[in-house]
């Protein structure tokens, strides 16, 4: 249903090349983010009725349900540390970066509320209504990829109309399916928050450009490999753990 209802947007693109929008995004992308929640809030009307959809949408701010507060600590830590760590590989492997970077601390109040709205446009959908049935059948690791395959292919129209070639689309997959892995964990400890994954999703979406970058180039957009490897290297490490944790749950269940 999302890409159903996506493809007019995507038929519209090619016709339409608005520049500086944040991150290059075409506008017809800003409208079809929000082809999950439609998708979700017509599915539950449809299953539970008019009800069941406002309660659906109230999870947007369930903050309350994040009894751990330190879990913040993540949610807010490691988008930040995304960053560093792509900053610091940049360095380490003599990349220049831009000598000129003014970034507009007046724009980032702005540039949150444009990515929260989007986030909640995705995250609705996706981590509101498709993550728990699939978790009820699967373990966390196979349900990251059943939801993240099918959002990265969902780029793809944008990612090819802005140019980049087979091997950016290849690092982009990796990378976009790894952040899915981030926010399914981000899910499954701040006791189910919608809320939680959408600030995690809006935070990193924030970094993207304040980024040091300059009207010659983005070193996030130019060196796919750094970027979306650093986020598969956070995703390899949640990965890691969940299978340390079900190979010892395995253990004692089997021998203890």
């Amino acid at each position: 249903m999302v890409f159903g209802l996506s493809s007019p947007f995507w038929l519209i693109e090619l016709f339409i090349d608005i520049k500086g929008l944040p991150l290059e995004i075409p506008i017809t992308d800003m409208i079809s983010a929000f082809t999950p929640l439609l998708a979700a809030c017509f599915l539950i009307y449809k299953e539970n009725g008019k009800d069941a959809v406002k309660k659906h949408l109230f999870r947007i701010f369930d903050y309350k349900v994040i009894t751990d507060k330190r879990w913040y600590y993540a949610i807010v830590g490691v988008p930040i540390s995304i960053f560093v760590l792509i900053y610091l590989a940049l360095l380490a492997f003599n990349i220049n970066l831009p000598k000129v970077w003014n970034p507009s601390l007046l724009s980032i109040p702005i540039l949150f509320i444009f990515f929260f709205l989007g986030a909640v446009g995705e995250e609705v959908g996706y981590m509101g209504y498709a993550v728990d049935p699939l978790m009820n059948k699967w373990n966390a690791f196979m349900t990251s990829l059943i939801l993240g395959l099918p959002w990265a292919i969902w780029h793809y129209p944008s990612i090819i109309q802005q140019g980049h070639n087979f091997s950016w689309i290849l690092w982009g997959t990796l990378g976009t399916v790894s952040m899915r892995i981030l926010i399914v964990w981000i899910y499954k400890n701040t006791n189910k928050s919608l809320f939680a994954c959408i600030l995690f999703h809006s935070l990193y979406n924030l970094g993207r450009p304040l980024f040091p970058n300059d009207s010659l180039h983005n070193p996030l957009i130019d060196y796919p490999d750094i970027h979306y490897g650093t986020i598969a290297g956070f995703g390899l490490v949640i990965t890691f753990c969940w299978w340390v944790k079900t190979l010892n749950n395995f253990v004692t269940y089997k021998f203890l």
